[in-house]
């Protein structure tokens, strides 16, 4: 993985907890950092990682983090949010669930700082690379979302639970398209999930979160497409 200079291409990483590596342990009941995440087993494979993914954070604050980042020409900038600007304020939901709800970044704001996001990585002399997030459980996101709230007007809300999933869905095709119209890198951590056999078992409880196997997952497919970027 080497840049045009024959230096030891460096990689950064602006992301959400799924970037972080973050699962949600039922041993211990809380949110954690996975052991073997794909962070860490990047790293350990020789690639020169500097991450900056936060638990909880939209793309806007990543982008807030970037610009105020040195960063250096010939390195990878890999972008990875969606999960955080899709998310609804689920207690507004089932306290109007007759009123039409917003993710916390709005689709078309949300493409657009994907734009500015590679528009602004390429005029530092970064490489953009944009990946599409695994798949939610909607199922498992709705138990886990109406805890302690209606589930009843939530459910209204929806009209069916799979439409979490096509909301969700909504994001990560932006993503897609976004990166197409910038020229951007693509890495799809998506289709490897959708087509895993056992891929209840790569969802945490929460329904969104990769667990550990999930983690793993996404090493092997990174490890695989970074190379190329």
């Amino acid at each position: 993985m080497t840049n045009d200079n024959g230096k030891m291409k460096r990689f950064y990483l602006w992301g959400d907890s799924i970037g972080k590596g973050v699962i949600f342990s039922r041993e211990r009941n809380r949110y954690c950092l996975a052991p073997e995440r794909c962070e860490r087993r990047l790293q350990e494979a020789g690639v020169a990682l500097e991450s900056h993914a936060r638990m909880g954070a939209t793309i806007g604050q990543g982008y807030a983090d970037f610009a105020a980042s040195r960063t250096e020409p010939g390195s990878v900038a890999v972008i990875e949010f969606g999960g955080n600007d899709c998310d609804l304020d689920w207690s507004e939901v089932a306290k109007n669930p007759e009123v039409f709800h917003d993710g916390r970044t709005p689709l078309a704001e949300f493409q657009q700082m994907l734009r500015l996001f590679a528009g602004d990585a390429r005029a530092r002399g970064m490489r953009p690379v944009m990946v599409l997030p695994p798949p939610l459980h909607s199922q498992r996101y709705f138990r886990w979302i109406s805890r302690g709230r209606d589930a009843e007007a939530v459910m209204r809300y929806l009209g069916d639970v799979e439409h979490i999933g096509r909301w969700h869905d909504s994001y990560v095709e932006t993503i897609r398209a976004a990166a197409e119209e910038t020229g951007s890198g693509l890495l799809d951590l998506h289709t490897p999930f959708v087509k895993a056999r056992d891929f209840l078992s790569l969802i945490c409880e929460d329904g969104i979160h990769p667990s550990a196997a999930g983690q793993e997952l996404m090493a092997r497919v990174a490890l695989s497409r970074l190379a190329a970027a």
